[in-house]
């Protein structure tokens, strides 16, 4: 029939778009290579009888499961591909049952079956309990945590930047032997209460410029990778920018 044109997959299992119930359970059964031999021995009987085919006894059970879902109103029928839900076409030698229906009724009521005719390489590696709906959620969120996880990491190596180059400054003070001008604070708080701003701001379109939503979370991750550090503490990071902030306050008044 033109309606069955086959479409062969790697692995030489035969989908079709339709099939016959001996069809689809010589396909379930893997026995493509089989399927003259098998339809010539059987002729016009939809089901082999137990003799037929000793060797094979899936075949015989594999077309009554079909047939048992197309009486019980489990699995959709028709005739030549067309569905009619017509109990009379059940004796039809015509009697089809379509592909998509017949992987619907097997993902149901037979979830460990994943023959290769209905099912891609993909989808029979897959858990019974995992669908393929499940799989494309899990990957979505994989990718917004890989964009979060970029996103910190970007902020890490801005707040690692930032503290080696605090650090060389407080150096260069040691060395000199000199305590810090007012000017050289003034050029502290400034670049620290910016960055602050920065980092727990936003920009014009409402974007945040990163993954830090407060104070805390900021200085918790400092803590995280540095604690133990000169000036790392829980207690100094919060003293300093507090008089960060307040700086930046005081001289955005001033203006």
């Amino acid at each position: 029939m033109a309606g069955t044109e086959t479409r062969k997959t790697g692995d030489l299992h035969h989908s079709k778009v339709f099939y016959r119930p001996i069809e689809a359970a010589i396909r379930w059964s893997r026995l493509t290579r089989f399927e003259p031999r098998i339809l010539d021995t059987l002729g016009a009987r939809p089901i082999p009888d137990p003799g037929d085919f000793p060797r094979w006894p899936m075949l015989r059970l594999n077309t009554e499961r079909i047939f048992d879902a197309i009486r019980n109103g489990d699995l959709p029928y028709g005739k030549a591909g067309i569905t009619c839900d017509d109990p009379s076409l059940i004796d039809d030698p015509d009697l089809t049952v379509r592909h998509v229906d017949l992987k619907t009724w097997m993902s149901r009521f037979y979830p460990d079956q994943r023959p290769a005719f209905l099912f891609d390489a993909i989808e029979r590696r897959l858990h019974p309990a995992v669908s393929i709906e499940t799989v494309q959620t899990l990957l979505a969120e994989q990718e917004a945590l890989r964009i979060r996880l970029a996103d910190r990491e970007q902020s890490f190596s801005t707040l690692h930047e930032q503290h080696e180059l605090l650090c060389r400054q407080a150096e260069s003070w040691d060395s000199a032997g000199r305590e810090v001008t007012p000017r050289s604070e003034t050029t502290y708080l400034n670049i620290v209460g910016g960055l602050l701003t920065l980092l727990l701001g936003k920009s014009p379109g409402g974007r945040p410029y990163s993954s830090f939503e407060t104070t805390d979370s900021v200085i918790s991750a400092l803590l995280a990778h540095y604690e133990g550090r000169p000036g790392i503490s829980e207690r100094t990071l919060w003293a300093k920018f507090s008089a960060a902030r307040r700086h930046l306050d005081a001289s955005d008044r001033r203006r």
